[in-house]
């Protein structure tokens, strides 16, 4: 496969660097002759100079001959108008926008397929989809949801204190009912696949696939029990606060769907407090005229006693979502000192993240990870159905479906070629989710749920979808 990826920045180089893990012929265009110099060094693709919606710039990348073109740069309008010229000049079957103005991603928008663009992607709304997805599953954890499989993935650091430190995971599915498999363990940098003789260790990251019901008492076991949510303050009134706010004003008037079980999280009968914090006057204004039954309040929770002083500290959930993702960390590490039930932090990067859950945040999202996310699944294609990454991004876990003629049909899974630390954690057929031993032989119109390597993913896409 062929992308063109139009602006260098943080987005468009991790994107890049992902395609080309994969063996995808990647070309990047940048007009910063200095980031270009960059990423020439960095990255093994052509990194061609000039302005992303410049018709020649576009032809001398070889869009003509690009099966995807993705525009990633830093404006919305840019992005928007290389598509266009894309859509109209040349046949590339698939175009992505990068857009954060929420007036250009409303749903009528993107089905009509806006300037020749075929999926609009926003940071702030993928990363809000993130922390609501967490938050209407009690908040104790990052949470991976799939589109078939009945199953979830949850992430349990294992601090001095954990029941489960210096067990093995034979002794763990002993003393633990249920069903459920620790699929991957982050350690360090890395990570590794466990066996049942695998002892976890103090600041391992336990990636574990079960049930919600199953999850819900082992992260109990953990002192990670599901608390009522019923004092909210929200540290950052941007976009991504703003996002959380128009899913919890809703979180009540429905019985279903995402507003109707973060609405479970609240105290029955008791009256629901939501607060924001920003520093910004103006948008201090905009936010109390927005949402007037949220208390907006006006200060820098940098430089003042906020916490304190506004009696934040017998809250039950602190979302620390401003542009600075180190002071999303620190704010949110404060108000668990301070005695905040459940804390969540907005950062940038999937390292930060780690780092953040090892130092007691329950839920740190990384923004570029989830706009990442979104972007490779749909150049992917309709062969995967969900995706998530683990460990920066060198782990991935897709769901992805068994179709007519490919390889691996009709094959036990002991039988598989698949490639080293590939595990199949669950199999869904005809509406039941199960989590397949080796005999278990796949069958066209199977889901599965699949954890391997990044560079390993396309060679999965080739044995399960022809």
């Amino acid at each position: 496969m062929t992308v063109v990826i139009a602006g260098g920045g943080a987005v468009g180089s991790q994107l890049a660097r992902g395609l080309i893990e994969e063996h995808h012929d990647v070309v990047l265009i940048e007009r910063d002759a200095g980031v270009v110099q960059r990423l020439t060094n960095s990255l093994d693709c052509f990194v061609q100079t000039g302005e992303a919606s410049n018709l020649h710039v576009l032809t001398e990348a070889g869009v003509a001959r690009a099966d995807v073109f993705v525009a990633a740069t830093d404006s919305d309008e840019t992005n928007m108008i290389a598509c266009a010229v894309v859509a109209s000049q040349f046949d590339t079957p698939i175009k992505i926008a990068r857009v954060r103005n929420m007036d250009y991603t409303i749903a009528k928008v993107a089905e009509n397929h806006f300037m020749g663009i075929d999926y609009l992607v926003n940071p702030e709304v993928e990363a809000a989809r993130a922390i609501l997805r967490s938050i209407a599953h009690g908040a104790v954890s990052d949470v991976m949801l799939f589109q078939y499989a009945d199953v979830q993935i949850r992430n349990l650091p294992v601090d001095p204190q954990s029941p489960f430190l210096g067990q093995s995971l034979q002794r763990l599915s002993a003393i633990i009912p249920g069903s459920f498999l620790i699929a991957a363990i982050v350690r360090g940098n890395d990570y590794i696949v466990p066996s049942g003789n695998t002892v976890i260790q103090e600041a391992d990251i336990l990636y574990v696939v079960a049930a919600p019901d199953v999850l819900e008492d082992i992260f109990t076991r953990a002192g990670r029990k599901r608390v009522e949510l019923r004092k909210v303050v929200i540290v950052g009134g941007g976009r991504v606060g703003q996002q959380i706010l128009d899913e919890l004003s809703t979180a009540g008037t429905t019985t279903g769907g995402l507003p109707g079980r973060i609405a479970s999280l609240f105290s029955r009968g008791q009256k629901r407090t939501i607060k924001v914090i920003d520093r910004n006057r103006e948008r201090c204004k905009l936010l109390a005229d927005r949402y007037p039954d949220a208390l907006v309040i006006h200060a820098d929770v940098s430089t003042d006693s906020v916490l304190e002083q506004e009696h934040l500290t017998r809250s039950d959930l602190v979302i620390a979502v401003t542009d600075n993702q180190e002071l999303n960390v620190i704010t949110a590490l404060y108000a668990k000192s301070l005695g905040t039930r459940r804390v969540v932090a907005l950062v940038n990067r999937a390292q930060y993240a780690d780092v953040a859950m090892q130092l007691g945040v329950d839920v740190a999202v990384s923004q570029k990870n989830a706009l990442v996310n979104t972007m490779i699944r749909f150049i992917r294609g309709e062969s995967i159905t969900s995706l998530h990454t683990i460990s920066d991004g060198m782990v991935e876990v897709i769901e992805v479906e068994v179709t007519s003629g490919s390889k691996g049909a009709d094959i036990a899974i002991r039988d598989l070629e698949m490639p080293r630390d590939t595990l199949i954690l669950a199999l869904v057929r005809t509406s039941s989710t199960t989590v397949p031993g080796g005999d278990a032989v796949i069958q066209v119109g199977d889901q599965l749920v699949v954890l391997a390597r990044k560079e390993h993913v396309p060679r999965l896409q080739a044995l399960f979808h022809s």
